[in-house]
């Protein structure tokens, strides 16, 4: 029959208090002599090994989990070649304990053998295949993201640890970027729909204009294979792999890559470290801006400088200093080339008078003017201008015109005489 407890704030007397330790090493010792050793199969999950030798890992099936510990020691009794792996199936040997500092039961392996991949693994390595042939995982078709984003969108759990730094290293390296979060759980079930919906929504709202984002950064913080399942789903591989902006996966674990990471556009090993991918260094942009302002003064200064030592080397000239000298010298060259040219056009016109008068003597001397002086005539018809050269040119009647050296006769033939040989 169960104990009833007496209406009253007091502890009854005669009754044993023990602290949690001491009840913590009765269950423990009645789990130890109670199971004694036994054999287990599960499948490892949460595997981690530790610089002290020791294997920690959790044994799952469908409906539990169990802790497990393998000390260094028994680490070295593993069958040869086999090497514990998360999502490997095994059977386990070792006895039943209690972890008194966390009050966790735990079992305590000696030996272990190896069974096969787990039938959670068999289909998350069968959904990669496919998604893989499907081109998800194609580079080729993954977005760049833009240099300075303007607008961001965080799709975490709202009440997150890794939202609040996010939002921190963002003020820090880019205040520029507005940011928005959209509150979606990341574990658990039913957690998968919310973050596929999640980016079905934000992309609506960036088709729409109600809100343009340059990127959306899908995070949460570490956690174990199991807490990580959404990320490993069909759904949320889908929702990424049709979203129109880019897409940082900041999964904060160092377990395995999840599906969500292969699809995203760009990995990122933690939140933090996706802020970073994302948003421009403010400082880094600002020393650069400051060292490109550095370099161009500097160049300015130079270029200066040059300048002024060009135009003082053009002042040390002659011309610069005394620009007349040149100007006069070229108006003496001026006057020189004048009178030079002057006196071969009084050359050439003396020596062309020369020989016009030379010619003119020559024609002179054959003109037939000189022939009428010597008391010659020229004689032609009055009707035509050819000159007469024989008598057989005219006829009785004909007017005839007698050139003299002073003055011509107009005179009428009368008769006409011919040479003998004519008029034979």
């Amino acid at each position: 029959m169960p104990v009833e407890l007496p209406n009253t704030l007091s502890v009854p007397d005669n009754v044993e208090i023990v602290s949690v330790s001491e009840l913590t090493e009765r269950v423990r010792a009645l789990l130890e002599t109670g199971l004694n050793k036994v054999w287990v199969e599960g499948e490892i999950s949460n595997l981690a090994r530790p610089s002290s030798g020791h294997v920690y890992f959790t044994l799952k099936d469908d409906q539990a989990t169990l802790r497990c510990v393998m000390y260094r020691h028994q680490v070295y009794r593993l069958p040869s070649g086999f090497e514990p792996k998360n999502g490997t199936e095994v059977i386990a040997f070792g006895r039943v304990s209690v972890y008194a500092p966390r009050g966790e039961y735990q079992l305590l392996v000696e030996r272990m053998l190896p069974k096969g991949i787990g039938a959670a693994e068999l289909a998350l390595r069968q959904l990669r295949e496919k998604l893989f042939n499907l081109g998800y995982f194609d580079v080729k078709r993954k977005k760049r993201l833009p240099s300075f984003p303007r607008s961001a969108c965080l799709i975490a759990s709202a009440t997150g640890a890794a939202v609040r730094d996010m939002i921190e290293l963002f003020s820090r390296r880019w205040p520029a970027t507005r940011l928005y979060v959209r509150h979606s759980r990341v574990q658990g079930e039913g957690a998968a729909e919310e973050i596929a919906e999640a980016i079905h929504q934000v992309n609506q709202w960036h088709q729409a204009g109600y809100c343009p984002f340059d990127a959306i950064i899908l995070g949460r913080g570490g956690g174990s294979k199991e807490d990580l399942a959404a990320f490993n789903t069909e759904v949320v591989a889908e929702a990424i792999y049709r979203s129109k902006i880019p897409v940082v996966s900041a999964v904060g674990h160092e377990i395995s890559i999840t599906i969500a990471e292969l699809v995203a556009d760009v990995r990122a090993s933690t939140p933090s470290h996706a802020v970073e991918l994302v948003a421009p260094d403010r400082a880094e942009i600002l020393k650069f801006l400051e060292g490109q302002r550095s370099r161009l003064f500097e160049a300015i200064r130079r270029a200066i400088s040059d300048r002024r030592r060009r135009l003082d080397q053009f002042a040390q000239r002659s011309v610069m200093r005394r620009p007349l000298d040149r100007l006069r010298d070229l108006e003496r060259r001026l006057d020189d080339w004048q009178e030079r040219l002057n006196r071969a056009i009084r050359g050439t016109l003396q020596l062309r008078r020369k020989e016009l008068d030379a010619v003119a003597q020559s024609l002179e001397s054959l003109s037939p003017l000189r022939v009428l002086a010597r008391g010659y005539s020229l004689t032609r018809r009055h009707d035509r201008e050819e000159y007469l050269r024989s008598s057989d040119q005219v006829a009785v009647g004909d007017r005839l015109v007698t050139i003299l050296h002073r003055g011509s006769v107009v005179s009428r033939v009368e008769s006409v005489r011919f040479p003998p040989e004519v008029s034979q």
